[in-house]
């Protein structure tokens, strides 16, 4: 089975060599509808493809949140795992030791966190240079990305990776745009402005759409946005995600850079190899995760604070809470005793839809 790549290029090729004339019309139409497709599977791979020539990629979701590190070869993610996670990934002086994705396992404050290696990224990933397709849709896959780079040369890389990200549809620290848009049948495009627009006016907004064959839809602007704000809702397949730049090998550089890296957004210094402030990076990655512990409460027992249920903040629902245990017991479910600060008693009778707080206490009653 030749890889997705090849196929695209050798659907590219053909077109380049096929002459554009009524004959051949319906022939470039079939190419250009493969085409499209296969770009959809590299962003989104297909999970469970038994024996794809890409071994080692598209590890299995285990632990409560998935974290992804990324950076260019050499910048130290290996040793930053290994020394994390204690697990062994090949750790060597020359570039592109790592060349499948590692997971490794931590338990922070009770949830399991699934950190991934993945293969150093190089300049034109996105186009599918290196392994970095494939790296980037793993990425995809993550709750938080660790963008590793090397405090000497920090922001170019950062550039460089941000470019390459973005180029395949992840927006890092971004909150998805405030537009709504709805396609519709009839009555062309109408276009609503909730705020004075510096960029877009109908005209450009018809010329984006029609690029994308749509005529007819409502669009609501409710900020200042940008085509490519507009552009990024019509494709409706980008993915916001939270990061932490981590600038590695801090051993090289004075205090008062440090101090200088220390008030940058995002940022956190940090040096892998002699496991300098690992403590700092923890906090900040609980933080950004935003996940809600629930303990469990056994009738007549103590509450068990060793294994707690994790949620992602947003849906931390009672309703959440029973099918993360299991599909079964939203179907028996009576009501839910609560201890903590989601509720004003202690402990206060609650229905399913009751929103709980990190570090409250559940005991739910079935029905008899």
């Amino acid at each position: 089975m030749s890889t997705i790549l090849e196929k695209i290029a050798a659907i590219e090729s053909e077109m380049a060599r096929t002459q554009k004339n009524k004959a051949t019309a319906g022939h470039l139409g079939l190419l250009k509808a493969k085409l499209a497709k296969l770009r959809r599977e590299l962003i989104t791979p297909k999970g469970g493809s038994g024996g794809s020539g890409e071994a080692g990629f598209e590890v299995a979701k285990t632990g409560d949140a998935r974290v992804g590190f990324v950076g260019f070869p050499s910048v130290g993610k290996s040793t930053l795992l290994s020394n994390l996670a204690g697990v062994y990934s090949e750790v060597a002086a020359y570039e592109f030791t790592t060349l499948t994705t590692v997971p490794g396992c931590i338990k922070y404050k009770g949830a399991k966190i699934q950190l991934l290696d993945l293969p150093g990224i190089i300049e034109g990933a996105k186009d599918g240079k290196g392994r970095g397709r494939q790296v980037i849709a793993v990425a995809r896959t993550c709750n938080l990305i660790f963008m590793v780079l090397d405090v000497l040369k920090p922001l170019h890389h950062k550039k460089l990776l941000e470019h390459e990200l973005e180029g395949f549809g992840l927006r890092l620290n971004k909150q998805p745009p405030n537009i709504y848009f709805k396609k519709k049948d009839k009555g062309g495009i109408n276009l609503n402005c909730t705020v004075a627009q510096s960029e877009l006016d109908l005209e450009l907004v018809k010329t984006i759409l029609s690029e994308y064959k749509i005529h007819n839809a409502d669009i609501t602007l409710k900020y200042d946005a940008t085509a490519d704000d507009l552009i990024d809702v019509v494709e409706g397949n980008r993915i916001y995600i939270p990061c932490i730049y981590l600038l590695n090998k801090i051993d090289q550089i004075s205090i008062e850079e440090l101090d200088v890296i220390y008030k940058i957004p995002h940022c956190i210094p940090i040096s892998a190899h002699h496991h300098w402030n690992f403590d700092d990076l923890l906090e900040m990655m609980w933080e950004y995760l935003n996940l809600v512990r629930i303990y469990t409460k056994p009738k007549g027992q103590l509450p068990d604070y060793s294994a707690p249920v994790v949620l992602n903040r947003g849906k931390t629902t009672i309703e959440d809470f029973c099918n993360k245990i299991h599909r079964t017991i939203i179907k028996e479910f009576k009501y839910a005793l609560v201890w903590g600060s989601s509720v004003k008693h202690q402990p206060q009778k609650v229905g399913v839809e009751h929103v709980l707080n990190d570090e409250d206490v559940v005991q739910i009653v079935k029905k008899v």
